[in-house]
């Protein structure tokens, strides 16, 4: 049964973040479901995955790999998008993408990663 209640999913969302922002492969682990599903998304403009990443550890060695040739530093703050939870991906100061997630049971069981959102996407805090 999917997750909705807001703690729950705060909670899912900051320790994704601290994940992301430290680079600890056993939190990320820990935080996402065995079977999770990352979907990249360049828009043609910025460089995402070709295919969906599937597996926890599989999605966990993208990420890592990946954000080893970035010159900069990764952060990602909570907000929600188009009603859902998400996290707001910068590099450095600048925004990089969205990166819309899905909890269901305390654990990510999607990510979908748009690196090239709209000026006019609609972003809010969570809370």
């Amino acid at each position: 049964m999917p997750s909705r209640a807001p703690s729950e999913i705060r909670a899912v969302l900051e320790s994704c973040q601290r994940a992301l922002d430290t680079r600890d492969p056993q939190d990320l682990l820990d935080v996402l479901a065995p079977a999770v599903v990352l979907v990249g998304d360049g828009g043609g403009i910025k460089r995402a995955g070709l295919r969906p990443v599937a597996g926890a550890g599989k999605v966990v060695r993208f990420y890592l790999g990946g954000s080893g040739e970035v010159e900069g530093t990764i952060t990602g703050h909570p907000t929600l998008v188009n009603g859902g939870p998400a996290l707001l991906v910068r590099l450095d100061d600048e925004i990089d993408g969205i990166m819309a997630i899905r909890v269901e049971d305390a654990r990510i069981i999607r990510l979908h990663y748009v690196r090239n959102p709209a000026p006019s996407s609609p972003t809010i805090p969570f809370q």
